[in-house]
């Protein structure tokens, strides 16, 4: 019974390693390497080819290797499976640690003062007057964000496709919730999953109703983000400016507009990177778990689209 990995080949080395340490005895095919198709019960796969994963007649389960399935669900052959993701405490806490950086960075000056100095200007400017934080998405990784920067005192709201109860957090939910946030959101966070309904959700309509001056940052996807709208209130001043760390197509290519705007800050798809180890460790929980016919660890609702 085997366990194949269609992976970038660097992340293919060292989930190799990572399982090996941990499980010596799997039997690990590493994509176009799949050996007899017909041992393969379990999958693990980052932007695998489209189509990929129809040959494998004896499939059981598929992987995604991170938080993200929607690479695997755009996939017009991917076979029905059920389908999990690689989720865990210390990525959530790395995205939330993330999101608060930026956030703090922004309100205290910070990228502005780094400017000044490779120009030799000494320009103290006070902390911006910045003290809410609206949040979309509150899975996992969204409610890990939201509790700490509740903990870090700002005013913190999120919003979701079904309703949630945190701590010191308001929630909302559905369309009318949606529009309830943004009016208060200084700093608006996405960190929604990516599904036909939330494809270009951040939008001339959503920018809107932010309070003039806001701060965008997304986490989530570029396919969330409609570039055009997204400009234009950059450069009406209705954006303050934004931190993108993920993109419609990545690496970003050199050309593209965003490396050279002054109010934009991009890195380079690094707010949760997935831990080798951390992964292993549930992937091979789940394949065991699989062999023995146990309900699946971290499993996504096929059609939530999370």
């Amino acid at each position: 019974m085997a366990l194949l990995l269609i992976l970038p080949p660097k992340r293919a080395r060292y989930l190799v390693d990572s399982l090996r340490r941990f499980n010596p005895d799997l039997d690990i095919r590493v994509w176009p390497k799949t050996g007899e198709k017909k041992d393969i019960r379990f999958a693990v796969t980052w932007n695998h080819p489209p189509g990929s994963l129809s040959g494998l007649t004896r499939l059981k389960a598929v992987s995604s290797f991170g938080a993200g399935v929607d690479h695997l669900l755009r996939d017009p052959q991917l076979p029905d499976v059920p389908i999990t993701r690689v989720i865990y405490d210390d990525l959530s806490d790395e995205i939330a640690e993330f999101v608060t950086a930026v956030i703090l960075n922004h309100k205290r000056n910070l990228f502005h003062h780094f400017q000044e100095q490779k120009s030799g200007r000494w320009s103290p400017l006070a902390r911006k007057p910045m003290h809410s934080v609206g949040i979309l998405g509150l899975g996992t990784l969204g409610k890990s964000a939201a509790r700490r920067l509740a903990a870090a005192g700002f005013n913190v709201s999120g919003w979701s496709r079904t309703q949630h109860a945190i701590p010191n957090v308001a929630c909302y939910s559905g369309e009318d919730g949606l529009y309830k946030l943004l009016p208060h959101a200084h700093f608006l966070v996405c960190m929604l999953p990516l599904t036909p309904k939330t494809v270009g959700i951040l939008n001339t309509r959503v920018f809107e109703q932010l309070p003039d001056g806001a701060y965008l940052i997304n986490t989530g996807r570029g396919q969330h983000l409609a570039e055009a709208d997204f400009l234009a209130a950059l450069d009406s001043g209705k954006l303050e400016g934004a931190c993108l760390d993920v993109f419609e197509q990545e690496p970003l290519p050199a050309d593209h507009p965003y490396w050279n705007h002054p109010k934009i800050f991009i890195t380079p798809h690094i707010a949760g990177i997935t831990d080798p180890d951390s992964a292993a460790v549930q992937i091979a929980k789940n394949y065991h778990r699989l062999m023995k016919g146990l309900p699946l660890i971290n499993r996504i609702n096929r059609q939530a689209g999370y």
